[in-house]
Parts: C-alpha cells; sequence; structure tokens
C-alpha cells in the first residue's frame, strides 16, 4: 500500500498514509508531516528568516567581545566568518531532511534516538533555546530601561531593570504564542527594516570616529602566534556554537520550504553575509567607542545610552525589532516542540511556548552576560560539547545510513522500526555519550586542551563515526526495494 507520495522531491502522505496515524499518541497537528499545500517557503522566506536572527544583540556582542580578548577586526571577523561557514555545513544537511519529509525536529530525532529517547536531544536542544530566550530579553530589557531612564525618573524606582526584563520577556512569550506562520509574516516585514538601522548605525560609527582608518587601526594585543590560537580555537567554537542550535532544529522550518533549491540559496546566501556584516558592524561600533569615549563598550545598552533621548528611542525600536525576530524564531520553536512531543495528545506548541518562556527565567541571563568569560567560553563553549556529538548523529543517521529513506508512518508507531528497544535506540545513546566524554576528558588532560577547544567538531567526527559503525546493519534501516513499496511517485488519487 502506497502510504506516502514523492513529487518533486517532497514527500507527503497518502489519505490512506493520514488515517493510520491520526489517532496515535505520537500524532498531532504541529507534529505531523506538513501537506504539499504547507510546502510555501520561498528563498526570500528562509534568507530573510536569517536576516532577522542574525541582526540581533548576541551576535553584536560576540563580535565586539573578540576585540575585548585581544583581536583586531580582521581576526575577529575572519574567526567569524569561518565559524559560520563551518555551522551552514551539517545547517544545509539537516534541512534536507524536513524539506522532503516534512517533519519537524522532535520527530526527525524519534529515527535515531527512537519514539521516546527522542526526548534526549529534543529536550537538550531545547533547554538551550530557552537560556539563549532569557538571554536575549534581557539585552532587549536593558535596552528599553535605557530608554525609559533618559527620558523620565524611571531610574528611581527600585528594581527598575528588572521591571523592563519581565515586561519585555512578556512581550517576546505572546510573539511566541501566535505560532510559526506569525514568525514567518513577522520576519518577512522585519528583515529590511533591521538592515537599515544597521546600516545607520555603521554611518554613525565612521563619521564619529572620524573615517574608517582611526576606528579599525587598533593593533592586535595577541602578539604571538601562541596566544592567538589560545583564544582563537575556544572563539571559533563559540561562533560555530551561536548556530549550532539551529543545526539541529532547522527542520522545524525548512519542513515549509518549496523546494530544496529554495531553503539552499537563501539560507546560503543569508547566514554567512548577515552575520558577516552585522559581526563587521558591531566591531566597528565598538572600536569607535574607543575613539569617541575613551573606553571599548560592547553592551549595546551601554552604547545607547550615550545618544540623545530621540536616537535613542529609535534604536530601542531596533533593539527591540531585533531581539524579537531573533528570539521567537531561533529560541522558542524548539524547546515549544520539545514539550509539545512530550504530550502530543495533551500539548500544544502555544502552550510549549508558555512553558519554555517561564524555563528561560532559570538559566540567570544576567549571570551569563555579566562577563565575556562565562558568555564565550562558558555559555557558548560548554553546549557546543553537548550539540556537537547530536549534530554528528543526525547527519550521520540521514546521509550514511538511511540513505535519505524514511517510513512516514513508523514515526507515529509506537511498535514501528523506530521505536527500537522499549522506545530507545541504545546505539545513538553510546554515540552521544562517546561524543561527549572524549573532548571532556582531553579537556581534563594537560596538553590535550586544545581538543575541548574545539569540542564541537571533535565531538560530531566521534559521535558521526561510532553511530554509522553501530548501525551499519541495524533491522531499521529502509532498503530501496522496501521504500518503493510504500512511496508513490507524482500525483495518486487512491493507491
Amino acid at each position: 500500500m502506497k502510504v506516502q507520495r514523492e513529487e518533486g522531491g517532497i514527500v507527503t502522505l497518502t489519505e490512506e498514509g493520514i488515517t493510520q496515524i491520526k489517532d496515535s499518541p505520537l500524532f498531532n497537528e504541529g507534529l505531523r508531516p506538513t501537506s504539499k499545500e504547507e510546502h510555501h517557503w520561498s528563498a526570500y522566506n528562509f534568507a530573510s528568516l536569517w536576516i532577522g536572527m542574525c541582526i540581533c544583540l548576541p551576535a553584536y556582542s560576540l563580535a565586539a567581545g573578540l576585540i575585548s580578548l585581544g583581536m583586531n577586526w580582521v581576526q575577529a571577523i575572519i574567526t567569524i566568518i569561518l565559524g559560520n561557514l563551518i555551522v551552514l555545513i551539517p545547517i544545509l544537511l539537516n534541512s534536507h531532511a524536513g524539506t522532503k519529509f516534512g517533519i519537524p525536529y522532535p520527530v526527525f530525532a524519534r529515527i535515531w534516538f527512537g519514539s521516546k529517547g527522542t526526548h534526549i536531544p529534543s529536550l537538550a536542544r531545547g533547554l538551550i533555546g530557552a537560556g539563549w530566550f532569557g538571554i536575549n530579553c534581557w539585552f532587549g530589557g536593558a535596552a528599553i530601561d535605557t530608554l525609559l531612564s533618559s527620558m523620565s525618573g524611571w531610574s528611581s524606582i527600585p528594581g527598575h531593570l528588572g521591571i523592563s526584563f519581565i515586561l519585555f520577556w512578556g512581550l517576546n512569550v505572546w510573539v511566541a504564542y501566535r505560532g510559526p506562520e506569525a514568525i514567518r509574516r513577522m520576519e518577512f516585514w522585519a528583515a529590511p527594516t533591521l538592515i537599515v538601522l544597521s546600516i545607520a548605525l555603521l554611518i554613525w560609527a565612521v563619521t564619529s570616529a572620524g573615517g574608517w582608518g582611526p576606528m579599525l587601526s587598533a593593533p592586535s594585543k595577541l602578539t604571538s602566534t601562541g596566544e592567538f590560537l589560545k583564544i582563537f580555537f575556544p572563539s571559533l567554537t563559540g561562533a560555530i556554537a551561536f548556530w549550532a542550535t539551529m543545526a539541529l532544529n532547522i527542520p522545524d522550518f525548512c519542513r515549509y520550504a518549496k523546494s530544496q533549491k529554495a531553503q539552499i540559496v537563501g539560507q546560503s546566501i543569508a547566514l554567512p553575509t548577515t552575520m558577516g556584516f552585522f559581526s563587521f558592524i558591531g566591531i566597528a561600533v565598538t572600536s569607535a567607542t574607543v575613539l569617541i569615549f575613551g573606553e571599548a563598550i560592547w553592551d549595546p545598552a551601554a552604547v545607547l545610552a550615550k545618544f540623545s533621548p530621540l536616537a535613542i528611542f529609535f534604536g530601542t525600536i531596533g533593539i527591540v525589532l531585533a531581539t524579537l525576530t531573533t528570539n521567537v524564531a531561533a529560541n522558542i520553536v524548539a524547546p515549544a516542540r520539545a514539550i509539545e512531543n512530550l504530550w502530543p495528545r495533551k500539548m500544544t506548541f502555544a502552550k510549549g511556548a508558555i512553558i519554555a518562556g517561564v524555563v528561560s527565567l532559570l538559566f540567570q541571563p544576567w549571570y551569563i552576560l555579566e562577563n565575556f568569560g562565562n558568555y564565550i567560553f562558558g555559555w557558548l563553549g560548554t553546549y557546543a560539547a553537548l550539540l556537537g556529538p547530536i549534530d554528528g548523529i543526525a547527519i550521520a543517521d540521514y546521509w550514511l545510513v538511511r540513505k535519505r529513506r524514511i517510513h512516514l508512518i513508523e514515526l507515529y508507531q509506537t511498535n514501528g522500526r523506530y521505536h527500537y528497544n522499549s522506545g530507545f535506540n541504545q546505539k545513538a545513546i553510546w554515540a552521544l555519550i562517546a561524543g561527549i566524554l572524549v573532548p571532556f576528558i582531553c579537556r581534563l588532560i594537560p596538553g590535550l586542551q586544545f581538543v575541548w577547544d574545539n569540542a564541537w567538531t571533535v565531538g560530531l567526527f566521534v559521535s558521526a563515526f561510532l553511530y554509522t559503525w553501530l548501525m551499519r546493519d541495524d533491522s531499521s534501516r529502509l532498503g530501496i526495494e522496501e521504500y518503493r513499496k510504500i512511496t508513490a511517485t507524482g500525483f495518486v488519487r487512491n493507491a
């Protein structure tokens, strides 16, 4: 029986297929495969998604933070662009699965971890997303606090910064509550607005600093190759980890792509160019603050406080818009879907978004952003060691083990081929543990710190290799003849 059809490289369920899974405890409207009509995101939609996400305060602060760690502007830009080109590879590899089969990340993870084991990578990604959600809300709340303090007696109110943070956090949760399609519409209009505001900020930096020369003339404080590499590798890992989260749950968005070409073109153009462009703005503005104010100011809200009330007003609008477009797309979808996947028949995306917002407060973003040691080496470096192995397993499973063949119906069956042993694929768990342990153990061994500094990359390859070897003869794999038996080609009325 044909339970799925492939048309133009997109696989959707037939009517028979939908009938077989609609009453499954692993099925709901948010987790089901997308229909043919729902595959409507164009290359512009993906480009605007990444423009909206890349133009954000953490990206600004990451770039500026590399300057404060001793790099010059060329070293910092190269580090960030290189990191984004590296992470673009797993993003595109995992995007293929989401586009072809129309499934969200938690369902995609069922293939490699099992119907219950999926909660391990889903919640890992979701918790990190919740942490990022809190960080972005703190940035936006600080900007709003700066605006209110400059125009009234707001600063005399006890706990004014905390109040601003909670108000902005509430706005983000409310927007996220409205769902992924509302996110797409917001990104469509926000992307060009953010580009204009970013260029305006760059023009201010150039004119106020007296041109490009003085602004970017500061030499590197890292005077030897050894000093540079000591900062470069953990910083590169931080740049990779910045979007390693999206490398995992990118199927949540690519499941709506019109075609593989649409998602590849949109993402490949927008991600590295926008991160490079906005990183340069962060570096240029921070360098300009040294000349203008006598100190390097890496906090955008602190820079904003130096302006006139009118400029602060427009700057705050830009910060709020930049934070919203990043937060609701990059940081709330994954935890909301992970929570929804825990109880598919009882939980919805909207409820998951609210719960994720509450969890974000537990990460204490004010502590993570207290200094750049916490931000780059603590926050980014540590979760990179967790996400790298999961990325490796996801890529190896889809491209090397399954060879891009999936049985959609059995993803929603509690006793199907992807249920494994009691709902857990032990081989994936062992591969994950190995990918995490190798960098961590090397961190404790003198002379092997560089392995930990590249934890994302090392973990990815260790887990991918071990998982591929362990799964080489696994019975859950779908052969090409079996795939043809269940998959119709083109339009089928009643096969």
